[in-house]
Order: structure tokens, then C-alpha cells, then sequence
């Protein structure tokens, strides 16, 4: 009985010791600053908002902007980790929208759109998080288009993040052609699956933001 006793102690303890980044979730959400879709930029602040008022002590939060190179950490906006006492969580959730509002109000539209280079960064910085679930959205149309220096034709590893595409608005092409559209997304499908991604989505309705921290 005695040993039993034992046994079962050495299982609560070491499930007491388990790391809580297990249980965390980490989120990187890119903005697409290229073209006419700069004009949309504001509504990623309605996003980031949501994010802020349901991520938990412990869960990670970066913003990134996707313009003609996107490979770069100097790319993000705002990152955080949020403390575990509320008074210091609340601080960084102000900090961190201060700094996402002002980036909204002055971005500036850049000629191309590395979403590639994004989505490896982003993946970098979810992995040395150690969260257990992590997200990358992309607030953006979906519309890569890279300098002719830029490399990016190569396989790229997005294994167990959820990637969801958020506002993808319709191009004056897509109107003319409709296909373009739903093939621009199923291409992206494609790749991101191949990526190992562990799901793909398409959120085009903001209002529906419940829909993103789902499981």
C-alpha cells in the first residue's frame, strides 16, 4: 500500500512539474501592408482587440507586417507574453495596442508581398514559444507577389500551426474571373497543408472573430 502510495505521489509531482507552455497558445498575426490593401489595415486593429480581451496569462501574442521582404524580426510590430499577475498583463495589452493603433495609422502600402517570408518567421517565433496550440493568421488578400531577388520557391515548415487567412478581399480581377479567387485560396491551401500545417482557414467575416481560438 505503502508503495502504491509512493508510486502515485511521483505521477502528481511530475504532473506538477509539467512544463505550462504546454498548455499555452501562441498567435502570429501578419498584416499586409502591399497595394490598395493598405486601405484595410485598420481593421486588423478591430482584431488585435479581440485577441487582447480572450488570450490568457501565459499565451503569446506578436504582430508583423507583410511587405516586399518579410523575413526579418524588425517586422514586428508588437510582441508579449502575458504575465501571470493581471495588473502587468493589463499593462502589456495597453502597451501592445498603443503600438499596433500607431502602426495602423501610419503604415504605408510597399510595393510587393513576401506573405513566404512571414509565414517563416512566424513559424520560427511560435516554435521558440514552446505554446502548445499555435495560430499564424494572415490579414491579407493573398496575393504574393516578390521582387525578382527574393527567393522563396522552396518547401517551407509550418508543422502542427493552424494558419488562418482573415479579410481576404476580392481583387478587380477576382470580380472579372471569379476562379482566380477560389484558386489563389485553393493554391494556398496546397502549400500550407504540404507545409504540415494542421488546418487551413478562410475568415472573411470579422465579425465571426469567436472563430479563430477554436480548437
Amino acid at each position: 500500500m505503502k508503495r502504491r502510495t509512493f508510486v502515485l505521489s511521483l505521477v502528481a509531482l511530475a504532473a506538477g512539474c509539467a512544463d505550462p507552455r504546454a498548455h499555452s497558445h501562441a498567435v502570429y498575426m501578419l498584416v499586409d501592408t502591399s497595394g490598395t490593401y493598405a486601405e484595410e489595415v485598420g481593421k486588423a486593429q478591430l482584431i488585435v482587440n479581440y485577441l487582447l480581451g480572450t488570450l490568457q496569462p501565459g499565451d503569446s501574442l506578436a504582430v508583423a507586417r507583410v511587405k516586399s521582404r518579410s523575413f526579418s524580426e524588425k517586422d514586428i510590430i508588437a510582441k508579449a507574453t502575458f504575465d501571470n499577475r493581471p495588473s502587468q498583463a493589463n499593462a502589456q495589452k495597453r502597451l501592445f495596442a498603443e503600438q499596433v493603433g500607431a502602426f495602423t495609422q501610419t503604415a504605408r502600402g510597399s510595393v510587393y508581398t513576401d506573405i513566404t517570408g512571414g509565414l517563416i518567421q512566424g513559424a520560427m517565433f511560435l516554435n521558440e514559444t514552446g505554446a502548445g496550440k499555435k495560430t499564424i493568421l494572415i490579414f491579407s488578400d493573398m496575393q504574393e507577389e516578390l521582387d525578382k531577388a527574393a527567393v522563396r520557391s522552396f518547401p517551407i515548415d509550418l508543422k502542427d500551426i493552424r494558419v488562418v487567412a482573415v479579410n481576404v478581399v476580392k481583387l478587380k480581377t477576382d470580380n472579372v474571373d471569379p476562379r482566380r479567387y477560389l484558386g489563389r485560396l485553393q493554391d494556398w491551401q496546397k502549400r500550407v497543408e504540404g507545409a504540415g500545417a494542421r488546418e487551413w482557414r478562410v475568415i472573411n467575416d470579422i465579425e465571426h472573430l469567436d472563430a479563430l481560438l477554436k480548437s
